[in-house]
C-alpha cells in the first residue's frame, strides 16, 4: 500500500522541514503547501507553527486556509496541530489582545507569565525539555501517545498555553513552576501538542508513527483512536 499523503500547512510560521523529515521517517508521504485545493486532497493534515496567534490567523484567513482546515476536520480526516498550530485550533487567544481562532476545539489560549502565582519568577518563554505526564485516571493506550513512558521529556518553546473547555480532551499535562497546563489533547480525529515532537528525539518520532497508523486505520474505515 502506498504511503499516505500528508499536507503540511504552509502559512510562513512553522518548522516545516523538520516536520516533513519526521513524516518521512514515519513512512508517510508529506508535502508542504499553502494551496486549499491540494490540502483537501490529502489523507491527513499537519498544522505546525511558531509565532504570534493573531498574525497567524490573519494569514490563514487571507489564504483561505481557515476554511479548508475546518472542512478537513469535518470530513473526519486525521489532523495534527503542533505548538502554535495547537493554539490555533482553539476558540480564541489573548496574546497581544483578543483574537478569534479556528474554534475546532472550544477553549482559550492564555499567557504563562500572567498565570504564575505572586512571587514566582520563571523564565518566559518556556524553552526547555519538560515532562509529558498522564493526567490522573487517564490512559494513553490507543491514543497518539501510545507506547510513550509517563513523564517522558519533550521539547517545548512557548509563552502561551491552551485551556480546553472540556477537560476530557486533555491527553497529557506538563508542570512549569506552579502551573500545570495541557501539553497535548486528542478529540475525535484531531491530535494536538504544545511541544515539538519533531524535535523530541525517538519519543517524538513515536508520535509520528502513531499518527501514521491512525491515518491508515481511518483510511480503512476504522473507528477514532480513543484514550480512556
Amino acid at each position: 500500500m502506498p504511503p499516505k499523503k500528508v499536507a503540511i500547512v504552509n502559512y510562513g510560521m512553522g518548522n516545516l522541514f523538520s516536520v516533513k523529515h519526521a513524516c518521512l521517517a514515519a513512512g508517510l508521504f508529506p508535502w508542504i503547501t499553502d494551496s486549499p485545493a491540494e490540502i483537501s486532497k490529502a489523507d491527513a493534515l499537519i498544522l505546525p507553527g511558531v509565532g504570534a496567534f493573531g498574525e497567524a490567523m490573519k494569514i490563514l484567513n487571507r489564504l483561505g486556509l481557515s476554511t479548508v482546515i475546518r472542512e478537513f476536520v469535518e470530513m473526519d480526516k486525521p489532523v495534527m496541530g503542533i505548538c502554535l498550530g495547537m493554539q490555533l485550533l482553539m476558540t480564541r487567544s489573548f496574546e497581544f489582545g483578543k483574537h478569534e481562532g479556528l474554534n475546532i476545539i472550544e477553549g482559550e489560549v492564555v499567557s504563562l507569565k500572567e498565570a504564575f502565582k505572586p512571587g514566582e519568577n520563571f523564565k518566559v518563554p518556556h524553552v526547555t525539555w519538560n515532562k509529558n505526564k498522564t493526567p490522573e485516571g487517564k490512559s494513553w493506550k490507543g491514543s497518539m501517545l501510545d507506547g510513550m513512558a509517563n513523564g517522558q521529556y519533550m521539547y517545548f518553546v512557548h509563552s502561551y498555553f491552551v485551556t480546553p473547555r472540556d477537560t476530557h480532551v486533555v491527553l497529557s499535562s506538563t508542570q512549569y513552576g506552579g502551573i500545570v497546563f495541557c501539553s497535548s489533547l486528542q478529540y475525535k480525529n484531531v491530535f494536538a501538542c504544545q511541544y515539538h515532537p519533531e524535535r523530541s528525539g525517538p519519543a517524538g518520532l513515536k508520535i509520528y508513527c502513531n499518527f501514521a497508523n491512525f491515518i491508515q486505520q481511518m483510511s480503512l474505515g476504522g473507528e477514532y483512536v480513543r484514550a480512556s
